[in-house]
């Protein structure tokens, strides 16, 4: 295999680019083309970019490893671990553990360190590179830095409402009822093409900023600006959609969806304080889920972090890992 190291995301090629993701274990809009472009763009316009491209010996495109210099000598996947929730080596599927060799024989010698963040613990990542690390005599650690509940999907909404304990579907349906009496006006409303999305962006942020004020601070200048690019590019691949509970005074909560290989990701969310007593995130969130049954979805991914409301709907938390390699003998910091 032939290993090239380039500075620019165009020396791949965004075609070249989607098909690899097309191809891999997990094609999420976090390992896309205009996903890792955007990001550079927004939050690191000035780094040195290391992109790392694997072809086979007929010339053919297998892999790509981002990345990104955040210190230096210590390098990170694109994507940033505070916005992406899923990163990873972009490879096709089956031929993970050749790849990773070849990377590893092509930084041998260097005393740079890959801090590989986010990555699923499923991963051939995180399952076979310590080892092939330690076999071209360099050091490589797996640490667990978050979960992402996870919830697999029946066929109907009553067969997954029977899945939930019994308080928890007792509970859900008290809410759902209580906001349809209290608030019968309210109506759900989706925005899935690139006008919609556009039209109904201001809203989104501002019930994400309302919604606590460590998401005030997460939404800067930098942070809008990125959503607002990202998820118009991101529609014309019919990968996003928002949601929103509207009442007659405005949109009281909303939601910000991936959706990847029969996946809807919960991305983002926000509500409006003054209507924290009917519950409008839970209710929303309920007929977000309904709707990927309806749709024939098989999972709704909660995305990083462990919020308790996420575990009244009853998914699995699979672990998010850090990958680190490095010269033999050095600690990770």
């Amino acid at each position: 295999m032939k290993v090239s190291i380039l500075d620019r995301f165009e020396a791949v090629g965004a075609a070249a680019w989607s098909q690899l993701v097309v191809g891999s274990r997990l094609p999420t809009p976090f390992a896309s083309y205009v996903w890792h472009r955007e990001w550079v763009r927004a939050f690191a316009p000035a780094a040195r970019l290391e992109i790392r491209k694997v072809e086979d010996d007929d010339g053919q495109l297998v892999a790509v490893l981002p990345l990104v210099e955040t210190a230096p000598g210590t390098l990170h996947l694109v994507g940033g671990v505070d916005v992406s929730d899923y990163l990873d080596l972009i490879v096709r599927r089956g031929r993970e553990e050749e790849v990773w060799a070849a990377l590893l024989q092509s930084r041998a010698g260097s005393p740079a360190v890959w801090e590989l963040h986010s990555v699923p613990a499923e991963s051939p990542t995180v399952q076979a590179l310590p080892k092939l690390a330690e076999a071209a005599g360099m050091s490589g650690t797996v640490a667990v830095e978050e979960r992402c509940p996870v919830l697999t999907l029946p066929r109907t909404w009553e067969a997954y409402l029977a899945t939930l304990s019994g308080r928890h579907r007792h509970e859900l349906t008290r809410k759902i009822r209580r906001f349809e009496r209290e608030a019968p006006e309210g109506r759900v409303f989706c925005a899935s093409r690139s006008a919609e999305l556009d039209a109904r962006l201001g809203d989104f942020l501002d019930l994400h900023r309302r919604s606590r004020v460590g998401k005030a601070r997460f939404m800067d200048a930098r942070m809008e600006e990125f959503f607002r690019r990202v998820t118009g590019l991101l529609a014309e691949r019919d990968s996003v959609r928002m949601w929103f509970l509207d009442l007659p005074q405005g949109p009281v909560a909303a939601f910000l969806c991936l959706e990847w290989d029969g996946v809807v990701g919960l991305y983002n969310s926000g509500f409006h304080p003054t209507y924290a007593a009917l519950a409008p995130g839970l209710v929303l969130l309920a007929h977000v889920i309904r709707d990927a049954i309806a749709r024939g979805k098989r999972q709704f991914d909660f995305l990083r972090g462990e919020e308790r409301y996420k575990y009244e709907f009853g998914p699995v938390p699979e672990d998010v890992c850090l990958v680190t390699v490095q010269p033999a003998g050095e600690t990770p910091a």
